[in-house]
């Protein structure tokens, strides 16, 4: 690795560049991540610091936790009967029923693959 030096008056600085951040949000599962990851895993949080691959690591888990919470949620209404005809019929009950299912499949995920 060579590295080139800038003379300002005296001194000779390092000509050194950042690598490109992703620009994507982190998201609400990728916070939630970082926390753990800071908290819980400090060295590996660290270690992903240094080599610039957390911000696309927290990319990537937030995608793949809302991907899991729709399939799970999608998957658990089926099983539970939670159809277009119930929305129909009750509004309300089919809401309560969706939101159910989302939280319960928001539980799974986080345990899986947030706090993994």
């Amino acid at each position: 690795m060579d590295i080139t030096y800038t003379k300002q008056g005296d001194y000779y600085y390092p000509d050194l560049e950042l690598p490109l951040q992703p620009t994507e949000d982190i998201g609400r599962f990728g916070r939630m991540r970082k926390k753990f990851l800071k908290e819980h895993q400090p060295d590996t949080f660290a270690l992903m610091l240094m080599e610039n691959t957390l911000t696309q690591h927290l990319i990537d888990i937030n995608r793949q936790a809302i991907e899991q919470i729709d399939l799970i949620t999608s998957q658990l209404a089926k099983a539970e009967g939670v159809t277009e005809d119930l929305k129909a019929r009750d509004q309300l009950g089919w809401i309560r029923a969706m939101n159910s299912c989302r939280i319960r499949a928001e539980e799974q995920v986080i345990r899986e693959i947030v706090l993994e």
